[in-house]
């Protein structure tokens, strides 16, 4: 066929004979290149035409990542004390872990100075009843002592001195030898449930520590904070605290308190998230993923997309005549899917909207300015 004979009518070719064919759409004119932008290094000017994006101006929430750990609330870790010096006779609670409720019997025990102060109270109601003073004495000493109203009452009654006296917990919780309290981690790892130091037969001193009580229900959240967030997490923020081993007990609470110190082994504040864990269940020494939800911070913003990392420098394609040239960038906050542009783009600047399209993992990009 020959393409310059034109009909405008379905016909033949005078020349070949052969069946005209309906033209199509004017084709559109190519647009030319300029030689010179083709001829410029790929490391630091690319032609395309991908889709371009300017900076945002906004305000944004800054959502900080964190990790950490449930452990017991320490302000409610009660100790069960001897009150008086003596003998453990009977001992009700065996190993380590054991729970126990306010109220419950732990420890029968003999003491010398007990019996000794029940007897003078005796002595004093069968030889001098009417001496109210030094009987009311003798009886508030004995309850400063430990012995309860009940057992107060039964000496009185009976006329006889208790050669053992009953100690009764005030907290609830399950019970820590106070020589083998461990840090959650070393909980995790213990594999057996540790006998008590405290023994049946063994003498305790006056105010000697016999059980530590630790309240499973009142737990906090242990956070690190690496310091670089550290200015975005305040007393107050809200946090999402995500179970590992069970991310659907998920809940959301408050900050309640930011440690002052940093952490020499990891670079980190803590943060404490006190949480009522008496629904929840929720083992101590869990590892937990935390969402805090900070102030709302005023910035220019670019997509992560839009940026690639170069190790110390951040750059992004900027539109040049013909193409995108690199274009180095000081970057700021990293929120969600954004990253704060500090310094490098002005509001007119157009970059590409997906950086690494133009890179090729091959080269070396080189930033000129």
């Amino acid at each position: 066929m020959h393409p310059q004979i034109i009909r405008d009518k379905p016909g033949n070719c005078p020349i070949c004979g052969m069946t005209l064919v309906k033209k199509g759409a004017d084709e559109k004119a190519i647009k030319e290149v300029d030689l010179n932008t083709l001829l410029k290094p790929t490391n630091g000017f690319v032609v395309s035409s991908i889709p371009v994006i300017t900076i945002q101006p906004d305000s944004d929430t800054i959502q900080t990542e964190a990790l950490g750990t449930i452990a017991y609330d320490t302000r409610m870790i009660g100790n069960i004390s001897a009150r008086v010096s003596g003998r453990i006779e009977k001992l009700y609670l065996r190993y380590n872990f054991q729970d126990v409720r306010a109220g419950q019997k732990v420890m029968d025990i003999y003491s010398p100075e007990l019996m000794t102060d029940q007897q003078n109270l005796l002595f004093l109601l069968k030889n001098d009843p009417t001496n109210t003073t030094l009987i009311n004495a003798a009886k508030e000493r004995l309850l400063l002592l430990g012995v309860t109203t009940q057992q107060l009452q039964q000496v009185i009654q009976n006329g006889k001195s208790l050669t053992a006296v009953s100690i009764y917990s005030n907290y609830s919780g399950h019970i820590h030898d106070p020589a083998k309290n461990m840090a959650p981690s070393e909980m995790r790892n213990s594999l057996v449930t540790r006998e008590l130091d405290v023994r049946e037969g063994m003498y305790v001193q006056q105010g000697q520590p016999v059980f530590s009580v630790y309240n499973a229900h009142h737990l906090w959240a242990l956070l690190n904070i690496y310091t670089d967030r550290q200015s975005f997490v305040k007393v107050g923020n809200k946090v999402q605290i995500i179970p590992e081993t069970a991310p659907e007990k998920s809940f959301l609470a408050t900050i309640d308190f930011i440690e002052p110190v940093i952490r020499k082994e990891n670079k980190t504040i803590t943060a404490r998230v006190v949480f009522d864990n008496s629904t929840l269940h929720i083992p101590v020494g869990s590892q937990v993923k935390a969402l805090i939800r900070g102030n709302a911070v005023n910035a220019n913003w670019l997509p992560k997309d839009a940026i690639i990392s170069l190790g110390l420098d951040k750059i992004v394609f900027l539109r040049s005549a013909g193409g995108f040239k690199a274009h180095k960038v000081e970057t700021g906050l990293v929120n969600n899917n954004k990253i704060e542009i500090l310094k490098g783009l002005s509001a007119t600047d157009s970059v590409a909207e997906n950086a690494q399209y133009l890179a090729d993992s091959e080269s070396f990009i080189k930033v000129n300015n």
